[in-house]
């Protein structure tokens, strides 16, 4: 297993231990923690390295990855950890024998509800108060490489190989979305963004990123331009356009910009029409729309927003869709569709 990691001392232990029994060794570079991540992963059994850092990840995976003497290697970040028991990977690979892959593995990230969370947060149908469901977002990426595989990219870095890929049958936790956790890192990664994009100017995934970077932070309007920016340039069928759309439109919500939110999702419906995402986040838009125009809301909103819960408990859950919500095929939908429609709702958002 191989790790970069700068002052992760609250997380690192957790991940260590519970990779360690199904790794030959554990490599960690750190990148100039000042807490006591390096003495803690050390502790847990970890061959510690330390690395000045350079502004650029792809960079310190490299360096990190030069340091394991395996063939294949597994790569953490410190705010993951493996769920359950770690055989899928060793079964793939004696499977594999001499043959070559990428290895994907599930990241499953926990989300909360915090104002700038814009990966969704709770509908405003809640006329009760209910807390929302538990929300987590799965991504498949990729973690498991062979020897001679390296990284490029100054900031969300990919791995470069033209090796298949295939999944694996395991379960990798992560909290760095978190509210809390978040707002530790907050700024980290956005100068390197913005040099990013000084050299890739046209670079749809950079922009995609930085708006990202800033909505999680409440930056709502900053975020709403960089997702334009990214959305021109994602020709269809992009990974990262759903996602795109479903986050743009989270924005204007909270920008207050609802009728040009309802616009924009009649455009590309066509596009998302499959994405149980946008059905839900859309309902969401279209509840917060109803509670500024009430007359409207209940003739024509608020039956608009049920029928796209509905839509989305059609479609289910698509966790092969960058960017998708657990939940928001299923549970999310069916919990928000219960408020709207419970003995307790209100029919109408003025009264």
């Amino acid at each position: 297993m191989v790790m970069i990691a700068r002052n992760e001392a609250a997380s690192i232990a957790r991940c260590l231990h519970s990779v360690r029994d199904w790794v030959d060794a554990m490599v960690v570079l750190d990148t100039g923690s000042t807490d006591d991540t390096v003495a803690i992963a050390r502790a847990a059994g970890a061959q510690v390295h330390l690395w000045a850092w350079r502004d650029d990840f792809a960079a310190a995976r490299n360096a990190a990855l030069a340091l394991s003497p395996a063939d294949w290697n597994l790569v953490l970040d410190a705010d993951e950890w493996l769920v359950g028991d770690g055989a899928a990977i060793g079964q793939a690979l004696r499977q594999a024998g001499d043959k070559r892959f990428i290895g994907l593995v599930p990241v499953h990230s926990q989300l909360d509800s915090a104002p700038a969370a814009a990966a969704g947060g709770d509908l405003a149908s809640n006329p009760a108060g209910d807390a929302t469901p538990a929300m987590e977002q799965l991504s498949w990426l990729p973690r498991l490489l062979p020897r001679g595989v390296v990284y490029t990219g100054r900031i969300h870095e990919q791995p470069v190989s033209d090796l298949p890929r295939q999944r694996l049958g395991v379960r990798i936790g992560h909290d760095g979305y978190r509210w809390h956790k978040a707002q530790q890192k907050k700024g980290r990664n956005r100068a390197l963004l913005v040099a990013a994009l000084r050299d890739e100017p046209e670079n749809p995934y950079l922009h995609y990123q930085l708006g990202k970077d800033r909505d999680v932070y409440g930056d709502a309007a900053q975020a709403l331009a960089c997702y334009e920016q990214a959305l021109q340039r994602m020709p269809a069928g992009h990974p990262c356009r759903i996602d795109a759309v479903v986050r743009t439109l989270v924005c204007l919500k909270l920008l207050g910009l609802h009728a040009l939110g309802q616009q924009f999702a009649e455009d590309e419906m066509p596009a998302c029409g499959q994405s149980p995402d946008f059905f839900y986040v859309l309902a969401d838009l279209l509840v917060d729309f109803a509670r500024l125009e009430p007359e409207r809301g209940a003739r024509e909103l608020l039956p608009l927003a049920r029928i796209s819960l509905l839509f989305c408990l059609k479609l289910g859950d698509t966790p092969d869709v960058a960017g998708s919500v657990s939940g928001r095929g299923s549970h999310l939908a069916a919990h928000a569709l219960a408020l709207m429609d419970g003995p307790g709702a209100r029919r109408r958002p003025d009264e």
